[in-house]
């Protein structure tokens, strides 16, 4: 027969591994339930060296369908192609703040800017910017016709834009705007000024 202090023994320590594993797995979900995946996965680009200046950003005002011109003051380089991927990561920060008039995924950004002579640029999106873009031709349009304006009007001398995404050619952004040939700057100026004139 066993002894009465062992039943006892044995009863205690089931006990507590018992209580040890319900703790665990209480903290294990505490600890997925606190973790939080930050809602933006660009790398940390090194801020940008030089005197501010004051430039023109195209800004797109979904509510209204329209862009307006913002004169704003940042940093740039000396470096043409460097200045216009600055350029635009200043128009992308507006996008990507809460209070946003034309919102664009978490996480988008500018790969690159590659200023090719004669007179074109092509830049170089991430896949973030396109995989989440809202559907429609107003907002995609208001979007190229943003980026490619801004660049355009702060880069002298650019004639032509080519939009990539992760360097590679795609057919539209979200499934309108079509991606796969090349913007005529000086078109886009006048789709920039009927968006600017829209009631």
């Amino acid at each position: 027969m066993i002894p009465r202090h062992l039943y006892i023994g044995i009863s205690v320590l089931l006990a507590a591994v018992l209580a040890m594993t319900i703790y665990a797995l209480r903290m294990r979900g505490r600890a997925v339930a606190t973790s939080v995946s930050p809602s933006d996965t660009r790398p940390v680009a090194p801020p940008a060296a030089g005197p501010t200046e004051q430039v023109t950003l195209f800004v797109a005002y979904d509510d209204i369908g329209m862009l307006q011109a913002h004169a704003a003051r940042i940093p740039l380089p000396s470096v043409r192609q460097q200045r216009a991927e600055e350029l635009l990561r200043s128009l992308l920060a507006i996008y990507l703040d809460k209070s946003s008039p034309h919102p664009l995924p978490p996480g988008s950004d500018v790969r690159g800017v590659y200023l090719v002579d004669p007179g074109l640029a092509v830049i170089d999106m991430n896949a973030a910017f396109a995989d989440g873009h809202r559907s429609g031709i107003l907002s995609e349009e208001l979007t190229v016709a943003s980026l490619i304006q801004t660049l355009s009007t702060n880069i002298p001398g650019i004639a032509k834009v080519k939009i990539l995404v992760e360097g590679k050619e795609r057919q539209t952004l979200a499934g309108h705007v079509d991606l796969s040939g090349f913007f005529d700057a000086a078109g886009i100026n006048q789709l920039a000024a009927q968006l600017q004139n829209s009631p």
